[in-house]
């Protein structure tokens, strides 16, 4: 991936049905990119966040080709995370950041 750093509202991605509602901008989080899962979601993505992979998975060819920060690898993410948090992505860094989460709003 790439320096870089990025706000927003998470999706989280658990099934097709999830991916179907990602909104411009959003940030995916889900447990790995599959080929067959992000064909169309990935234009919509602002970042991308998975549990699982590396700097030669999936995730990070699409976050590269598609100029979309992404951190992978994180091991819990889909845990840590729900749809509608607003939350600061460091690529730089390695991190995401939750700064809001819709049941404080």
């Amino acid at each position: 991936t790439f320096p870089a750093k990025y706000s927003g509202r998470v999706r989280v991605i658990r099934s097709n049905d999830d991916q179907r509602k990602l909104e411009n901008g959003e940030i995916l989080v889900l447990r790995m990119t599959t080929p067959d899962l992000m064909l169309e979601s990935i234009k919509k993505a602002g970042a991308i966040i998975t549990d699982e992979g590396g700097i030669t998975c999936h995730a990070a060819v699409l976050s590269r080709e598609f100029n979309i920060p992404a951190l992978m690898g994180t091991g819990n993410a889909t845990q840590l995370f729900r749809t509608g948090d607003l939350v600061e992505v460091d690529t730089e860094l390695g991190m995401a950041n939750k700064i809001d989460s819709p049941e404080k709003s």
